[in-house]
């Protein structure tokens, strides 16, 4: 399908990638004029006239980054995640304290601006994840704070070339991941969302009902609570695309799963509870950064992830920056 010129044009930056003549992320901004294209519903407008052509370069690509167009406020982000018509994904056993901003909008994860996130799927931990993720930047962090992406099969195909074992047992036991939630969200933690935010109650029957339903045990230390889940598989094949992804978040667990209640390396197992290679996590991890993309936010950019196709992380910033968030099924 070809591009829609009268309303987007397809823009190049440095940090882009190639990946067999396919450009990763595409970047779109508007084709008019800013003071013609000043008004915010002109990019809702745009969306509706091109949803089809949108998720196909969304397929193609893995990720497009909106920008250039008028998007200022969560309000403004809100409608241009309901203008893709996406149903929206309750936020139900993440790990990442988030709050709700406006609608479908939350905070991106809130912990600590001087701590990394390692390179995860959103939630590949559970068995309900979201397909589809919206960022938002309302504020341009004042230094660092990039959201670095990376194409999950070609982590998937380096690491079976060089661990073809290791891959195989992956594949073959899949994961156990187990953490330690408070009582409360603690916003010190890049894990530390509290139990009863992740299970959506004050009520630990209801917590045991909804962790059941989602494949996880839960084991109850006075005003804290372990999970446990798995195994649950550590490698997907994306039947759209007819390639097998790496859709874990073995390195995010492993690398950055510590506060004062969890040691990261006892959060993330094999399927079989042998404990994992230290030496392979991070040569992973260092493989993840080699691969990555990472662009600068700019204030207004909206950047529409496939979840199932790509990986992303967060770099450590000097604030102030507000990065918004919204999970689709």
């Amino acid at each position: 399908m070809s591009l829609p010129e009268t309303l987007f044009t397809e823009i190049k930056i440095h940090q882009q990638k190639n990946f067999n003549g396919t450009i990763f992320p595409i970047i779109l901004s508007p084709s008019l004029k800013p003071q013609t294209s000043s008004d915010s519903s002109f990019l809702t407008h745009a969306i509706k006239e091109n949803k089809k052509w949108l998720d196909t370069q969304l397929h193609q690509h893995g990720a497009v980054l909106l920008r250039g167009f008028n998007v200022s406020t969560a309000s403004d982000f809100n409608d241009v995640v309901e203008a893709f018509g996406y149903v929206e994904l309750p936020y139900v056993g993440g790990a990442a304290p988030r709050t709700n901003v406006f609608g479908r909008v939350f905070t991106a994860n809130e912990s600590p601006p001087d701590q990394k996130i390692p390179f995860h799927h959103e939630m590949a931990q559970v068995p309900e994840y979201p397909s589809k993720l919206f960022f938002f930047c309302e504020v341009e962090p004042a230094t660092g704070g990039e959201t670095p992406i990376v194409l999950s099969h070609i982590i998937y195909e380096r690491m079976k070339e060089k661990y073809p074992k290791f891959v195989e047992k992956l594949e073959e036991h899949g994961l156990i991941y187990t953490r330690v939630l408070g009582e409360d969200d603690d916003p010190s933690s890049p894990i530390g969302r509290g139990w009863k935010s992740t299970f959506l109650t004050k009520d630990k029957s209801v917590a045991e009902q909804r962790a059941s339903k989602l494949g996880m045990r839960l084991e109850w230390m006075n005003d804290s609570v372990k999970t446990v889940m798995g195994p649950i598989p550590a490698i997907k094949l994306d039947k759209t695309r007819h390639r097998k992804t790496w859709f874990n978040s073995m390195v995010a667990a492993y690398t950055g799963w510590e506060d004062a209640r969890n040691d990261p390396v006892k959060a993330v197992t094999f399927g079989n509870g042998e404990a994992l290679p230290a030496h392979i996590i991070y040569d992973c991890l260092r493989i993840l950064d080699d691969e990555s993309v990472s662009v600068p936010w700019q204030k207004g950019d909206v950047l529409l992830i496939d979840n199932l196709a790509v990986l992303h992380s967060r770099r450590p910033f000097d604030p102030p920056r507000r990065i918004l968030a919204s999970l689709c099924k």
